[in-house]
């Protein structure tokens, strides 16, 4: 079949696609050249073109390192030319990246705040004692107003409670009667100044409109 008339999903697979099938043919023809010095001549011009085609890349202190290893990489390790920056390490390249280990619980309790989760677990190594619990107290306050500014609607103490004791790994355990800050009050004080101003603006406005649509006494 006529090259000009294949579909791409019947041609060599494109390593790099932003260079185009014309580059990566170009490189994979440098496996042709028999002599080493025209071989590396070859492989030089090549990295031009690319220069060329990638104006963008320019921009950066490391370009023409860059379009060597691209070069590689579209050719395969088996190139035997003369780099100014040596053959990449596709070893390190194609290396799967290590596994990040993720905190459970930073990602179910991240309404809290890191700041606060790191008090908790201070608190949670501190000796049992009357400090300690005042100092579980205010965090489990603490906990209450974060959890609200960050789901503005109400929450049973329980849960914060629940919530105090699943973090610190059942070292803190505040008793079940224990009463924090009411929700109303939190969320009062959590109201903006803007918040209050838009407000205020709102209904002056609507006492404004209803002043215009009231009637003149017809005896005054």
């Amino acid at each position: 079949m006529n090259e000009g008339l294949r579909y791409n999903t019947q041609r060599e697979k494109m390593t790099i696609p932003e260079y185009g099938r014309a580059v990566q043919q170009m490189i994979h023809h440098l496996f042709e050249i028999g002599d080493r010095t025209k071989r590396t001549e070859a492989a030089n011009f090549i990295v031009s073109i690319m220069a060329q085609m990638n104006p963008q890349v320019k921009d950066r202190d490391d370009y023409l390192h860059k379009l060597w290893d691209h070069m590689f990489l579209i050719a395969g390790k088996d190139l035997d030319v003369d780099s100014p920056y040596g053959q990449p390490n596709f070893e390190v390249q194609t290396e799967a990246p290590e596994k990040l280990d993720y905190n459970k619980n930073e990602i179910d309790f991240g309404h809290y705040g890191k700041y606060l989760l790191e008090m908790i677990e201070r608190v949670a190594a501190m000796d049992e004692g009357h400090d300690r619990d005042i100092i579980a107290f205010m965090l489990a306050n603490q906990m209450k107003r974060s959890y609200l500014n960050w789901s503005k609607s109400s929450v049973n103490d329980q849960l914060i409670l629940n919530d105090l004791k699943r973090i610190s790994k059942g070292k803190i355990i505040l008793p079940e009667e224990t009463k924090l800050i009411h929700s109303s009050e939190i969320l009062g004080k959590s109201m903006m100044p803007a918040q209050k101003q838009k407000k205020n603006n709102q209904k002056k406005q609507g006492n404004n409109k209803q002043n215009h649509n009231r009637k003149p006494n017809k005896n005054n």
